[in-house]
């Protein structure tokens, strides 16, 4: 009897036909709380068909050599990360943001400093070709502040290479003042390393917004499977707004695990929120600004949204998954 069950399962299989291969999809990602959206996307993937491969860098510009030689399909970055990449030559569009906020600038405990103006003569401490790096230059403009990697301006900068190492010279008192991210930066004050000078939102560059760039040849040569990924990125967006205690969860446990509170968690994202949205002109600003300051040693800065700013797929999958549209301006 069950030999007879066993050759009738075979025999409807059979007709069936094979099972659709899951579409990979190669994602480069960062570990903040604000980028755990973009993480929750490979859980639910396989709705939509779809495999997400994810590999964590240490920071955005790390990102973009994987995409040019194409190792990388879709990223999660800062916008000047993506700015930098096209304008160097990588061929990839931005399809939606996905995060906003996420940045502060904080003094260690004794120094003093009310605004960023009392930082004259102070080390201040960025990660090179991170959001921070340009957020940080546009307020030392703002607050008239020149600088440079050497002695001699109105502050020294000093980079680094990665998020937890500004935490560490913060503590340890080897700079004054760091550019810093979510939730380094909470978790730095909450460990009493650092205390919050400001969040540099009121410069040009506004609150930054974080661009979901995909890369051409993906947008170009496999529609279907884009478009499968922009609804994807929307539903995984929309159930972090609409349930922020599976966010929580999902990010301390899944992202961080367990190497998050849940205070440094609510915290950071006080500073940040989840998106799907890139507010009109927001890329071209900041191509404009890292241009003037001389960031990303671009050959051929991107000029105007519309060349490189796709976001018809995004609006498509937000129509149909009855997503709002959620832009912050300050």
């Amino acid at each position: 009897m069950l030999k007879r069950l066993a050759v009738a399962a075979t025999f409807l299989a059979a007709l069936a036909g094979p099972a659709a291969a899951q579409d990979v999809v190669r994602l480069g990602n960062l570990k903040f709380a604000h980028y755990g959206a973009i993480s929750y996307m490979k859980e639910i993937a396989g709705k939509y068909n779809l495999k997400i491969d994810e590999k964590q860098f240490a920071k955005g510009a790390d990102i973009y050599p994987a995409m040019a030689v194409d190792q990388i399909d879709i990223a999660a970055s800062g916008a000047d990360g993506a700015v930098a990449a096209r304008g160097n030559g990588v061929k990839l569009l931005v399809v939606a943001g996905f995060a906003n906020g996420g940045v502060r600038i904080l003094g260690r405990p004794d120094l003093g400093a009310k605004t960023l103006a009392d930082v004259k003569g102070k080390k201040v401490a960025v990660v090179r070709g991170g959001t921070q790096d340009l957020m940080l230059l546009a307020e030392l403009e703002k607050n008239g502040l020149t600088w440079s990697e050497r002695a001699g301006k109105d502050v020294q900068l000093v980079y680094f290479n990665n998020y937890a190492d500004l935490n560490q010279a913060l503590a340890q008192k080897y700079v004054d003042v760091i550019c810093q991210s979510e939730p380094q930066s909470t978790q730095a004050i909450s460990n009493g390393w650092g205390y919050e000078i400001v969040k540099p939102y009121d410069t040009p560059v506004g609150v930054p917004y974080r661009p979901l760039v995909m890369t051409e040849k993906m947008y170009t040569e496999k529609p279907e499977v884009a478009a499968r990924v922009l609804k994807l990125f929307v539903e995984a967006t929309k159930t972090f707004i609409e349930k922020p205690d599976l966010a929580e969860k999902y990010v301390r446990e899944q992202v961080f695990k367990g190497q998050l509170s849940a205070k440094d968690f609510h915290d950071s994202m006080e500073n940040a929120d989840y998106t799907y949205d890139m507010p009109a002109g927001h890329m071209q600003v900041t191509a404009d600004l890292m241009h003037k300051y001389g960031l990303g040693k671009m050959v051929n800065p991107p000029k105007g949204d519309a060349e490189w700013v796709k976001l018809d797929l995004l609006e498509k999958a937000k129509a149909e998954l009855g997503a709002k549209t959620n832009t912050k301006t300050n």
